[in-house]
């Protein structure tokens, strides 16, 4: 894989979903392209295979991005921080 090469991390459903996953890589400090169906778009649809929205990131950020989506879905992210929080996840 060449360093240029960007990668299918993620297909979500709406821009605010991928909106929310952008800004937690961008963080990071991992670049990130978002890439929607035009049409989709322009009549306002967020479902179905119009609304997808698919995440990429560059091959060589492949591994610390999965780790780090991986991360904010075990709710092991601190939101206020916008890092790894050292704590265990609450287990209300």
């Amino acid at each position: 894989m060449s360093n240029d090469e960007w990668i299918v991390i993620e297909n979500v459903s709406g821009d605010l979903q991928a909106e929310i996953l952008r800004g937690l890589l961008e963080a990071q400090g991992i670049p990130v392209l978002l890439s929607r169906e035009s049409a989709g778009r322009a009549i306002g649809l967020s479902v179905g295979p119009l609304g997808e929205v698919v995440i990429l990131v560059r091959a060589e950020n492949l591994w610390e991005a999965q780790r780090v989506l991986s991360d904010y879905r075990s709710g092991l992210f601190d939101e206020e921080e916008g890092s790894i929080s050292d704590d265990e996840p609450d287990s209300d």
